[in-house]
């Protein structure tokens, strides 16, 4: 139980600290650091005690390399995504709570991602699903590679902190980065229609990035 507690909140701090800094208009370097950050004292805090996955796509990743059961599986998801509503929930409330004009300026959006009219760039669904797939991959490839390497475990949350810095900052303009699928489905749940009418983008390509990262690793690593 204290595995699932740990995941729970673990999220909820990962989606307080990183979407709270984009709803808050920290913009690309802020909101990246601010998630990388996060993630690195999520670690060193819950490391030991469930791996500080906090992401379904990690978590799938995991599975799939062999270092995390399937009757775990389904509950680390399960406590993520109830983290990641209770972090949403809580940043929903604080903006509600805002000064009118305030919310008439920024809204009370806990930033959810998008693509076309909802990115940045104007990218369609068919790109922002691509960019999901490859920078979700690249930090669960990181995340595995780190997590079994034992003669990283010392630094291990930095360099993986490093890493979700890294995709945010390639991601944040393109679509807002998720590469997290607990995370986007909580900021899209208390965003409205359009936030949900597009987040399976965010549900499918994070997962399959973390699958194709499982496949690369052992392929990489395990077979060499």
């Amino acid at each position: 139980m204290k595995k699932y507690l740990a995941e729970f909140i673990g999220t909820c701090m990962l989606v307080i600290c990183g979407c709270g800094a984009a709803a808050a208009g920290a913009g690309l370097v802020g909101t990246s650091l601010a998630f990388g950050i996060s993630l690195c004292f999520i670690a060193y805090l819950f490391g030991n005690v469930s791996g500080a996955h906090v992401n379904p796509a990690v978590s799938i990743g995991c599975y799939l390399n062999g270092n995390l059961d399937g009757g775990d599986l389904g509950a680390y998801i399960i406590s993520q995504i109830f983290g990641a509503l209770a972090g949403s929930g809580i940043l929903k409330i604080c903006l509600a709570l805002a000064d009118e004009d305030v919310k008439d300026l920024r809204g009370t959006n806990v930033a959810p991602n998008g693509f076309g009219d909802n990115s940045a760039t104007g990218i369609n669904f068919f790109s922002a699903l691509i960019v999901e797939v490859v920078i979700t991959c690249i930090f669960v490839l990181i995340v595995l590679r780190v997590a079994n390497d034992q003669s990283l475990s010392l630094f291990a949350p930095v360099l993986i902190g490093l890493g979700l810095t890294l995709v945010h900052l390639v991601g944040f303009n393109f679509t807002g980065t998720s590469v997290n699928p607990a995370r986007s489905l909580s900021a899209a749940i208390f965003s409205g229609t359009d936030a949900l009418k597009q987040v399976w983008v965010f549900l499918v390509g994070p997962c399959v990035g973390g699958a194709l990262a499982a496949i690369a690793y052992k392929k990489l690593f395990k077979e060499a």
